[in-house]
């Protein structure tokens, strides 16, 4: 692989709700199918490859949502949480094999173990840390030979299975590909042991050629390879000065109680280790943001999970992304606020700095594989929550 080669970029679905400022109720949109709808028709036009559907008690459910947006578009990937311990083995892989022959054969599956012990208990999962990681394990084993065509029978700590089958079986053969985000030690093991793409989160480009080269070598161990994919943010403007703007307008509206209280759940409420990783590039502080140069920290100071933005001009932040590209990256997962608006200027400024070929409706509707930047003005759209 050459710094050069083709990025696959994925976009994301706000099936929490959106807006144009963090930690305010000024310009927000709530978590509503039809605008999920205009924001999946919107990157399936654009020329993204996928969508990431997120998952928790915030957000609405990720399979019944995809099912839904695999009707309304035509080429889109759908990233959809498998959540080891949240449901059975069996019943996740039929669900699967549904999902992926309803969509043609456009379903991923994102391996969820969970960071935060209190949700989890809302689900009824009472598992610590690393023993999640170990359930997982068994759950993704029994998931796996289900979709290969495997009659399975199974006497394991986490699951005890007689004779199941899976009569209809997915697309995708052996089955959908697995991918899968975890900064411990056990969630690496159980991505070297059963994934084929291992994502992070946007942490400095050291950090993530470290993370890479551990979970490889895992692999290794293994006879086994994997991918590698990050997440990530986007402010990109046509300039530095309107990037760094843009970012600092999105949380100009959080108070710092806002962020003292985010801080310390992250700290005390949560056992993920991405999570302590992400809060630790800023300590919480307005002043330590750009934790690496165009890599801002700004959105983290209140949001978990994904916590950092590329921040910059089109040809800086292409740069930024071939230098993860170097370390082994070659899927990128995006968002940015409000999703619908910056999935167009990612799309009109970023993808032709990374010579990526979208797509583009022609004048009579049907989808050619050009990509025209300026070819498309992001729609204006009255906020539905004020």
């Amino acid at each position: 692989m050459t710094v050069q080669s083709p990025l696959d970029f994925f976009w994301f679905i706000p099936t929490h709700g959106d807006g144009a400022y963090l930690g305010a109720e000024h310009r927000q949109r709530p978590a509503d199918f039809a605008y999920f709808r205009q924001v999946a028709t919107a990157v399936d036009q654009l020329g993204y490859g996928g969508v990431l559907l997120p998952t928790g008690q915030s957000c609405e459910d990720s399979w019944i949502t995809a099912a839904g947006l695999a009707t309304a578009t035509q080429h889109l990937k759908f990233l959809v949480a498998l959540r080891p311990g949240v449901v059975s083995p069996t019943f996740a892989a039929r669900q699967t094999a549904a999902l992926d022959r309803m969509s043609g054969g456009r379903l991923l599956l994102n391996v969820v173990v969970g960071g935060n012990p209190a949700e989890l208990a809302g689900d009824g999962v009472f598992l610590p840390h690393d023993e999640r990681y170990a359930q997982a394990g068994e759950f993704l084993a029994i998931w796996r030979k289900l979709l290969s065509g495997e009659t399975v029978d199974v006497d394991g700590r986490y699951y005890r299975v007689r004779g199941s089958r899976l009569d209809f079986p997915p697309v995708q053969r052996p089955y959908p590909p697995l991918y899968f985000g975890g900064s411990s030690d056990a969630g690496q093991e159980l991505a070297a042991e059963q994934v084929d793409l291992y994502l992070t989160w946007g942490e400095p480009v050291a950090q993530v050629a470290e993370k890479i080269a551990a979970a490889r070598a895992r692999a290794a161990a293994r006879g086994r390879t994997l991918r590698f994919g990050i997440r990530l943010h986007f402010i990109v403007r046509e300039t530095e000065a309107e990037a760094w703007a843009a970012a600092d307008r999105l949380i100009s509206r959080v108070t710092d109680a806002q962020i003292a209280h985010a801080q310390r759940r992250f700290r005390e409420e949560m056992d993920s280790v991405g999570q302590h990783r992400m809060a630790a590039l800023h300590g919480g502080r307005r002043d330590r943001l750009e934790v690496a140069p165009n890599l801002w920290a700004g959105i983290g100071l209140v949001r978990g999970g994904a916590g950092t933005a590329l921040v910059g001009d089109p040809a800086t932040v292409a740069a930024r992304l071939r230098e993860y590209q170097a370390v082994g990256v070659d899927t990128i997962i995006g968002s940015g606020y409000p999703h619908l608006e910056e999935a167009y200027r990612v799309a009109e400024l970023l993808f032709p700095a990374l010579g990526h070929q979208g797509r583009r409706p022609s004048v009579s509707g049907v989808v050619t594989n050009e990509f025209a930047v300026g070819s498309h003005a992001a729609p204006r759209l009255q906020a539905a929550a004020s």
